[in-house]
């Protein structure tokens, strides 16, 4: 029996190797980042075929398709715009008047990687990466889809920064600073489209709204369309560990309230295309700590046939290779003499989970914790509660272990003191063995009799690995997914909890810790079982070289408990061992 504990408990650890490697191999990729283009050049593209397909439009084109046939759109040559830069406490952007779409955003409170000062580039247009979020309006009468292609809005200056901000109060009776950047086309027929990109301070969500004035003598209809157009480049979010490179799902997810939260690899866009017509919704690009979304706008309207408004969810490949995620509006009428509104939000920047939570159902599970999300998720709420005392995400790890091991306590002590008394009486077990020499099945029976005689479970030993190997999975991913622990530091030499230790010196304490442990537990008789026990803390220190250092501390503070625990533990089995034999003497 003694022999199967000691396989079950090696299972048990080489299970929990095995499990790590897999999500090395899931999580690290091997391919290069691209290099980020400088914040100071911003390039300004014609992007006439980078909207959707109208139903006489070209295969190359990159619009969605409207739901009125309308003329083909002609090809305008490249042209360099003189570009919007709108500057708020959270973003950098710049918008592209030609279109009005969001060519570039930096993230002001977001560095590139920990060594660097230069803003986390989120969107880009340039000849190395395009990653664009596209807006406006298609269909019958959208100038979108003219034969012209795109419209050339008119903007009242090119720069804005908060000082044009405006102080609106919210329904809480909070004071807000809000932005706002209006753009103007007005057609030859008297239509006017005001396209406002509406900031607030304090906020990443992007409010893009659409507003038609129709002063013709005929009735407007049209679509707004919104999507994300990105390349296959690599996910700049990424970050060399050592010999490693990390990264996390890089592609595009999609949800509706009837289902929250869908992924869609880049490689699939063709053979799982998106078709989906959803009352609320979001289309999105995710990647490591960061996402770009799409949240269609609740208009309260309601279609010709009284059915109720919805939003056409797509996703689509363009001839070029692009992937392109996003959505359309059903047809809008807006009769002569009126005017209409069509907006949606737009979030681009961290996964910060209270905020993309309120945003839309399901875009909060973009944090992708994997299939131990219920554990995660739980660790995650301890984190955040011990860091919104301490203000140190290392020391709110610490403080979440403590917390773990302290619910875990009554069933890992029942464990710790059946291992003690294994530990107790190892000599006694040795005994027998001698003394029954190759007679198996009487050793098995007097091995038997002694555990129900000193009421020992050798099983037992297994039960405090097989707690902690889910805690331990799910903190990995809380770690490699949350963004709020990107670039955290700790204290001294660990700047990045995210990140592996620069100078090794957790995993080689990590190491010490667990062989400490393992003196404390009761040693192996088998000779080859011993020498894998042996071998097990330097197999176990080579494996957190490479992972993030926060989840080595979590590791060091458990097994420190678990020493102090089991000394604790031992000494008592052995004290009461010992007046148990002075007693019967």
């Amino acid at each position: 029996m003694q022999q199967w504990a000691r396989f079950a408990i090696l299972g048990a650890m080489f299970v929990t190797a095995y499990l790590l490697i897999l999500a090395w191999q899931k999580d690290y990729g091997h391919a290069q980042t691209t290099p980020q283009q400088p914040a100071a050049v911003v390039t300004a593209h014609d992007v006439s075929a980078d909207l959707p397909n109208t139903q006489n439009a070209t295969a190359a084109s990159d619009l969605p398709q409207a739901n009125v046939t309308t003329s083909q759109a002609t090809e305008t040559p490249s042209v360099t715009q003189q570009l919007i830069s709108v500057k708020t406490d959270l973003y950098h952007l710049w918008i592209n008047p030609k279109g009005g779409d969001i060519v570039r955003i930096e993230l002001l409170s977001h560095d590139e990687s920990k060594d660097s000062e230069k803003p986390f580039v989120m969107l880009e247009s340039d000849a190395k990466r395009t990653y664009v979020a596209q807006s406006g309006l298609i269909g019958l009468n959208g100038p979108d889809s003219s034969r012209n292609g795109r419209p050339m809005y008119d903007v009242e200056k090119t720069s804005y920064t908060l000082a044009d901000a405006k102080s609106v109060a919210a329904q809480d009776g909070k004071t807000s600073q809000v932005l706002t950047v209006p753009l103007v086309f007005k057609t030859p027929e008297g239509v006017e489209v005001i396209k406002t990109f509406t900031f607030t301070q304090g906020d990443y969500p992007i409010t893009v709204k659409h507003q038609v004035i129709n002063r013709s003598q005929q009735n407007w209809q049209g679509q707004m369309f919104g999507q994300l157009k990105r390349d296959n480049s690599d996910d700049p979010g990424k970050s060399s560990q050592g010999i490693f490179t990390l990264g996390t799902y890089l592609g595009g997810a999609w949800g509706t309230p009837e289902e929250h939260y869908n992924k869609l690899k880049f490689a699939n866009f063709n053979d799982e295309k998106l078709n989906v017509e959803a009352k609320g919704g979001w289309v999105a690009m995710v990647q490591h700590y960061f996402v770009s979304a799409w949240i269609p706008g609740d208009l309260k309207l309601t279609q010709a046939n009284g059915q109720p408004y919805t939003a056409k969810l797509e996703s689509r490949q363009s001839a070029d290779g692009m992937n392109i995620m996003g959505f359309t509006s059903p047809v809008i009428n807006v009769p002569a003499g009126t005017s209409m509104e069509v907006d949606a939000k737009l979030y681009s920047g961290p996964k910060i989970q209270s905020e993309l939570k309120d945003l839309a159902a399901g875009l909060n599970q973009t944090v992708d914790y994997g299939w131990l999300w219920p554990i995660a998720k739980l660790l995650f709420l301890g984190l955040q509660f011990f860091h919104n005392i301490i203000g140190n995400w290392g020391w709110s790890i610490i403080f979440l272990t403590i917390l773990v091991k302290a619910i875990l306590w009554p069933l890992s002590s029942k464990s710790y003191r059946s291992m003690a008394k294994m530990r107790v009486i190892a000599p006694e077990m040795q005994r027998m063995k001698e003394e029954f020499g190759e007679d198996r099945m009487r050793f098995s029976q007097e091995m038997m009799a002694l555990y129900k005689r000193e009421q020992v479970n050798p099983l037992s030993g297994c039960l405090p690995l097989l707690l902690q190997m889910p805690i331990f999975l799910a903190l990995y991913w809380v770690l490699m997914e949350s963004v709020e622990l990107r670039h955290a530091p700790w204290l001294g030499w660990i700047q990045d909890l995210s990140a592996m230790d620069p100078w090794f010196i957790l995993p080689l304490i990590m190491g010490v810790t667990m062989f400490v442990q393992q003196m404390l537990n009761p040693q192996p008789t088998d000779p080859m079982q011993a020498k894998v026990f042996r071998i097990m803390p330097i197999m176990f220190t080579v494996f957190m070289l490479f992972f993030p250092a926060g989840l080595v501390l979590y590791w060091i503070v458990n097994n420190s408990i678990t020493i102090l625990q089991q000394w604790f533990i031992n000494k008592g089995v052995e004290k009461d061992r010992l007046n148990k034999v002075e007693s019967a003497s």
